[in-house]
This record gives C-alpha cells, structure tokens and sequence, in this order.
C-alpha cells in the first residue's frame, strides 16, 4: 500500500492530510528563494525589481495550488514568518537611528515598506468558496 504519492506537483496521503503538501510547497519555495538569493542580495538591483522577482517567481511556487489548504495557525505562522524572511532578504539591514548600529528590520517595518497583502492573506482568498 502506497502511503504518500507524488502526483501533477501535488502531495497525496492515504490519510488525505495536507500537512505534506504544505511541507512540500515550505520546502519548494525556501530552494525557489535560494536559488535567487543572488538576485534578492545584490546592490545592483533596485527594490521593486526585487519584489517583482518575490511576487512573479518565489510566491507561485510557494504557493501553488494553495486553494484546498484548510490552514492551522501553526502553518498560518510559518507562512507569515517564511515571507518575513525573505523579505528582509530584498530590503536588507537598516541603520539604527539611536545607536547607529546595523539591525533587522521589524515586522512593522516590513508592512510599511513592502505595502502589499501578506502570504496568509494571498492564501485565504484564493481558497475555494463552497
């Protein structure tokens, strides 16, 4: 008996749980990031040609097939903390006011500068309505 089958892109269990489809597109999306991690890092390149590289090519194969994910706040939270991540990859460090020192930028910060609808946003409106 086949216990998980690799069909079309899609992950199918013989519980029919989408926790591995949802590993597997973590798992696709993070290699997808990577691979352009050169791109996302490079001073050359201005910041919106960054996030049309995160919009058009990291965010499809994150989220392919995402309208029969019945989300968890548990996968809700890794969604949300994975598009931080690569977030703070295309805009970089920023330096502090008062001590003058490098740092991350915050998740306020993030919403501001990227002005746009969060992954679990994206996700929840592209679910099929019954």
């Amino acid at each position: 008996m086949v216990e998980e089958l690799k069909y079309l892109g899609t992950t199918i269990t013989d519980q029919n749980s989408i926790k591995e489809e949802i590993k597997s597109r973590f798992k696709s999306g993070n290699a997808c990031c990577h691979s352009v991690q050169n791109l996302l890092h490079s001073s050359l390149l201005y910041k919106n040609l960054k996030i049309k590289i995160h919009r058009n090519i990291i965010l499809p194969v994150l989220l392919y097939r995402c309208k029969n994910w019945s989300l968890t706040f548990k996968e809700e939270r890794r969604l949300w903390v994975s598009e931080n991540w690569m977030l703070r990859r295309i805009f970089g460090s920023k330096r502090d006011e008062v001590t003058g020192e490098w740092r991350k930028l915050h998740n306020e910060e993030l919403i501001d500068v990227y002005c746009s609808r969060n992954v679990v946003r994206m996700t929840n409106s592209r679910r099929m309505r019954w």
